[in-house]
Parts: C-alpha cells; structure tokens; sequence
C-alpha cells in the first residue's frame, strides 16, 4: 500500500523524528561530573572533552531538525516543491551512514566508561559507602522535606542543591542524582544539614568521626634523616635551599637535641602526625615564588620552613612535607570535585602547618570539614594578624576588612617571623651562629676579617633607588660590597663605587659577612631574617629611621595586611630588642648622621651576639611547649600560660595592651584575658563602673571614664592586645618573659 503525503506533512514528520532523536542523545551524555577517576578542581573545558563527540552529534541534528522546520514555515512558499523534498532527504541520506557510525562509537565509550565507573566505586580505598547505598531505594520512593526545628536550614540547602547539584562533581560522587531522595540523603549522612531519613541506619559522619587515641611520647631524637626522607620527594628551587639549610646547621641542631634531651626540664608530649604544607610553593602562585628564588626573591619564610621542620623532626613527631597542590588533596581524602562536598575520612594529622595560600587551598578542599578541623591549623604569618582583621563580620563592619584576613582562627594560631604581634605566637627561626672552632678561619684570608668592608642588604636593583647617597657616605668610610642579582646581558645600575658579587649562594653569602663590619640596611626588605643573622656573625646593623613610622595607611607594602603596626624602622627588632652597640638607626637623609654613625661604629669593638630565641636551643624550646600546651580545639578556657604569671594594668586613654604592658618591661599575654572580663577585675582595681556592657568590641575589657561605663568581650576571638582608643583605657593582662624568650614565661616553662 502506497501512502502519498504532501510536503508540509513530509518535513513536519521529519522534524518530529529529528527532535525525538536529538533527545535520545542528549539522555544518553554522562555527565563528566560522575568521573571519579579526574582530579579535583578539574576546569569546566577540560571536563566537556568527554562528551564531545555525542554533544557534536546533537548539534547537527539540532541544525537540520532547524532546518526543516524553517522551510515548513516558508510564508512566500505556500508548498514544498518535490525538488526541495528531494534534496533534504538526500542530505539526510548523505549523513546517515556517519551518524550511524558515531552514534554506535558514543554509545559503545559510554557503556565502557559506567563499566569502569563501577569498578572503580567497588574498589576503591578509603571511600564513602557507594553512591547507590546514598541514594534511594528506588525510583519510585517519594521522599518530602521534613520539618524538624533541630535541622533549620534543611529546606533551603535542599532547595541549593537541587539547583546546583551539577555545579560540583563531588556531590555525584556522593551520590546526588538530583532526586530529592538522593538530596536528602546526602544532607543527612554527610553534611548533617536535615535529620536522618526513616528506616536508614544514622551513625557519625565519615569525616567527622574520631581517630582512635594514641597516647605514644614524642622522644626527642639527635638525627634529621626523618626529615631528609620526608622531603626527599619534593624538588624545586625553593625546596633545594630548604634541604641545604637544614644539612648546613645539622650539626648545631643536632647539639641542642642531645642538650635538651639532657635537661631536667623537659615538657612531655604527644607524638604528633603533622602536615608541612607551603601553600606559596604550590600551584601557579608556587611558580612565581620558584622563579623568584633564583633571581634574589625573598627567602625569610624559606628560612622559617627549613627551622620549623628541623624543629618538629628533632622533638619527634612524624612529618610528611608537601609543595603539592594535588598531593595535599590525596593526603587530607578530599572527594573528587571543586572541594564544596566534605572529605570522604577523618582528618590524619594532628596539626598542619602552612601559610595563607595553604589556608586558601584547604578551604577548596575540605567543604564542612574545613570548620570542624580548623582547629588543628597553624599559619606561618611573617607580618601577623590582629583580631580585629581575624573576624571576618566584625573586619566587614568596622572598616578592617583585607585581602589576608577574616579567617575566623584563634588569633595564636598565626605564627610569626618576629616577637611584633602578641596576640599571634611568635614561631621564628634559627640564626647563623659565629663558628667557635675555628675551622671556618682556614677559609678566610687575614685581609679580609673584620676589616673596613661594608656589605649592602639589598638583593634587587629596585631596593636602591634614591638610596645612592646614603651608601656613598658609608663608602667615604667602608669599602662597600653588594650582592645585586644581575640579569645576564644586561648593564649594572649600581654606583661605580659598588663592589657587587651578584646573588651568592647562602653559604658564600655568610662568608662575606663573616668578613665585614657592617651590614647595610637599605629600607627594604622589612623585618627580614638577614640583619639578625649578620649581628650573630659580628657585623653592625646599620638601617633607616622611618619618620613617620610605615604602616598600612601609608606605605604600599603594608597596605592590605592586617595589621595596624607603626613600623618605626626597616627592622624594629633589631632597633628597639638588641639595640646599640650591635644596630644603630640613623635618618639616611642626614649625610652627617649617617657619617658620625660609622665612624662611632668603626672605633667600637662589636662582638657576635645572638638572642636566645633565635638559637636551636630557643626555637625547640619555644616549638615543644607550643604544641605540649596550645589546644584549639578544646572548649576549656586556655590554662597556658597559667594564672600565676598574670600581671593586670589598666593603661591610660589611647594606649594598646602592648603599649602597656612594654612600659612595665612585661608582654601581653592574650591567653589570659578570660580572666580580666569580668565584673570582679574592675572591682578588684577599685575602678567603679556606673555601668557595665558587654559588646563585641576589640578594645574591650576596657574602662571608660565619661560616664564611668566598663566593657566587657562578647566574643572571645577579639581579644586583643593590639586595640586602643582615645576614649577607652583598656585592662591589660600582662606577664614576665624569659631572658632572650619573650614567648615564655618563667611561670610556664616546664
């Protein structure tokens, strides 16, 4: 039986074929988010490659479906000639054969890749219960949203994801297929945002559950190979000064170990697992760095990461060190995706060690569980953090937002380069030490031992300019040398008077100032590790005075950090914790200052001096009783440093805590304010509060005397000793140090 339909028909029954089968296609893509083998943060491009050809195959009949459907609606045209009719279904024909092909190609991909995907989901360590065990029992279970006033936010998060659950492969991997069942699901085992669904067992999370408790003591030891095995595996320019610093003063560290572990007063502690993870040395902002090291970049926090891993290694907690980005999301179990889902296991690592980049990329990784294990972070903060930037409403709200702070941590658990921020931990580093045995004289000639050299802190061309008269008056005086990373073929712009050697290696670089009188500062680099060194090698510290003092109001380096600082010099350490004979200050644009300043410098007999707190001895003293005493995840109130060592003053309108507390030779102690913010702490100083507040205000517990008001900290993560405020005195928690150990009490030192 023959059936003749007209062309309009014709190329309406058409269309209709092409449609049905563009929407076969598009059913049959696999989403690359349910690609658990890709690594996470995959970008979006590299994610469509996989569904490139049947999306390709779509397209084309989406375009000739188009097609048909434009000639069928032809106004000027009333009917399809047979010659029309005739041409679209030789086209047709002519891609037949092709379409048939690929359509077979795609299907067989996809039925191999769900096969893979299978086994994979079977075999795989360390993984969260199978999505299909997450998901519901079948497609025909119909699941509501509970109301439950224990889980508020659960409708809303229930609403997010069913908009934005293809947004992040990770929550396919957990088994979201977009069903409200697999949704509620999800937000009842893993994230814990809506209660557990009925007739389904309900346990802890499987990242929120404990590690099973170890109570194995940390051994002091008297080797590194710990340490030279655990970053055997990660290679780089930065890494490599990491390594040779660590195999240059291993004999020093090794000595104070064997010192230490001698000593009857030993802390004891818990053997840690603990993470090293250099955020700055990892990722596209870690090849930046790298590239900088060998051109005269910054080495100060290199030089922090070699002393700390030394430091953990020698007081016998277990290391793992990593500068890679990919590796840290193997380590920490994150689920395959952009880090929005939780990691599918408990955290292994007791602490982690990294910096704000680092912050940055566990916060990528971890989803919920980034909150719950903060806790367990320590940031290597060379510039610190004060509490008014750490919060991030409060920072939002009261004009202190920046781009390095509101992270919400304990504010101690910022760990500086220099003792300049109390309200952070003062971690710090080894300094290079005079040798006492004599070997190093063999490799120095007797002309050039302490002679008329000076040597110019300043690695970079930049760090010169403006600054050549200054350094001529000390060459009137000094032979000068310089150490300038010169590019190759291009022309020096340093003053002919300059001797440079070019960027020296650490080791020749140390020789040189073991020969020199003085150690010039030139502004620039601020608060580095290199004048304290160079002071523990017998040189001078000659640096500018900043009149007035640097800070983020008015110096660009500042600006953006979050701190209020007044930097009154290159290197207020130095000018204001060692002071004359070994570091004069002067005002570089005084020509006869700065004169009188050397040749005072050079009729004075300066001999090596190296505060306690930068020798091996100071750091693992300092490392030891941080890690046997700070516990952030504790709900307790802090007992370290304890009550004995609290020396309360109330400081006058306008001055920090800090202020305060350095008038009276003593440090704020942030650890203790808990105990001045109470009532009781202004009646125990006769100070009569009219009345009495509580806020949350990072000057408080503070006194005001127009109208006699006291305030009380609402939130404990502003304390600070930082704050002032000329119509506020505030109560100051303060406390003695140990000689050359400002971070210790002698209260608190076991």
């Amino acid at each position: 039986m023959h059936v003749a339909l007209r062309p309009r028909s014709g190329c309406l029954v058409l269309c209709l074929c092409l449609s049905a089968f563009t929407l076969l296609l598009q059913s049959l893509w696999v989403p690359a988010e349910i690609t658990s083998e890709e690594p996470a943060g995959r970008s979006p491009e590299e994610q469509g490659h996989r569904s490139l050809g049947l999306r390709r195959l779509a397209l084309r009949l989406e375009a000739l479906s188009t097609q048909v459907q434009r000639l069928s609606r032809e106004r000027d045209v009333p009917q399809l000639t047979k010659d029309d009719l005739s041409l679209l279904l030789q086209s047709f024909r002519k891609d037949q054969l092709g379409l048939a092909r690929l359509m077979e190609k795609e299907l067989k991909r996809v039925s191999m890749r769900l096969e893979q995907l299978s086994r994979h989901q079977h075999h795989q360590p360390n993984t969260p219960p199978p999505p299909e065990a997450l998901m519901h029992t079948g497609p025909k279970e119909k699941c509501e949203v509970p109301t439950d006033r224990a889980y508020p936010v659960c409708a809303e998060k229930v609403e997010f994801l069913r908009a934005r659950w293809r947004s992040d492969p990770c929550y396919a991997f957990y088994g979201v297929d977009g069903t409200t069942c697999s949704i509620l699901t999800y937000l009842s085992q893993i994230e814990d945002f809506c209660p557990p669904r009925l007739g389904r067992n309900h346990s802890a999370l499987p990242w929120h559950q404990k590690n099973h408790s170890y109570t194995k003591k940390a051994e002091i030891r008297t080797t590194l190979s710990p340490l030279h095995a655990a970053i055997r595996n990660n290679s780089g320019p930065a890494v490599t000064f990491i390594r040779s610093r660590v195999a240059r003063m291993s004999e020093r560290w090794k000595q104070a170990a064997v010192r230490m572990r001698q000593s009857s007063n030993q802390t004891d502690s818990t053997q840690m697992k603990v993470l090293l993870y250099p955020g700055a040395l990892a990722g596209s902002a870690g090849q930046r760095f790298e590239a900088l090291v060998e051109r005269g970049g910054p080495l100060g926090e290199l030089v922090q990461w070699a002393d700390l891993s030394a430091s953990l290694t020698l007081l016998g907690h277990n290391l793992t060190f990593s500068t890679s980005q990919q590796q840290l999301h193997s380590l920490i179990g994150a689920a395959p995706g952009r880090g929005s889902c939780p990691i599918q296991r408990p955290l292994t690592f007791d602490l982690i060690y990294t910096d704000y980049h680092g912050l940055a990329h566990l916060q990528g990784a971890m989803g919920l569980a980034f909150l719950h294990y903060q806790c367990r972070f320590r940031i290597l903060d060379s510039f610190g953090t004060e509490p008014a930037f750490n919060l991030g409403s409060y920072a939002r709200s009261h004009g202190y937002k920046t781009l390095w702070g509101s992270w919400g941590l304990q504010p101690l658990q910022y760990m500086t380069m220099f003792p300049h921020t109390p309200d952070n931990s003062f971690l710090g580093f080894v300094s290079e030490e005079a040798v006492k045995d004599g070997k190093e004289e063999e490799l120095e000639s007797d002309s050039n031992r302490k002679n008329r050299i000076a040597v110019v802190y300043g690695k970079q061309d930049y760090m010169w300019k403006g600054k050549s008269e200054y350094v001529e008056v000390i060459s009137e005086e000094l032979e000068t040398h310089a150490t300038v990373y010169q590019p190759p073929g291009l022309t020096s712009n340093l003053p002919s008077f300059i001797r440079n050697h070019g960027l020296l290696t650490q080791e020749h670089f140390l020789r040189l100032l073991r020969g020199a009188k003085v150690f010039v500062g030139l502004g620039f680099p601020f608060e580095g590790p290199a004048p304290i060194e160079a002071i523990a090698l017998g040189c001078v510290f000659l640096q500018p005075r900043f009149d007035p003092p640097h800070s983020s109001e008015n110096n660009d380096f500042y600006k953006g950090k979050p701190t209020t600082r007044q930097i009154s010099s290159q290197h207020p350490y130095a000018e204001k914790l060692i002071g004359k004979p070994h570091v004069w200050t002067v005002d570089v644009s005084n020509k006869t200052e700065v004169r009188e300043a050397v040749r005072a410098i050079l009729r004075t007999e300066v001999k090596p001096f190296t505060p306690r707190e930068f020798t091996c001895e100071g750091m693992l003293e300092r490392v030891l009783d941080y890690i046997a005493h700070q516990d952030f995840c504790s709900k307790s109130l802090p007992t370290w440093p304890p009550e004995c060592a609290l020396r309360v003053h109330l400081g006058p309108l306008g001055q920090s805590c800090e202020s305060v507390c350095q008038r009276s030779s003593l440090v704020c102690e942030p650890a203790l304010f808990h105990h001045l913010n109470t009532p009781a702490a202004f009646a125990r100083l006769k100070i009569g509060c009219s009345s009495t507040r509580q806020e949350v205000n990072h000057l408080f517990p503070a006194y005001s005397p127009w109208g006699q008001q006291c305030g009380l900290q609402q939130d404990p993560l502003l304390f600070s000793c930082a704050g002032s405020d000329l119509s506020q005195r505030r109560l100051c928690p303060c406390r003695a140090h140990l000689p050359g150990q400002v971070a210790l009490s002698p209260d608190c030192l076991s």
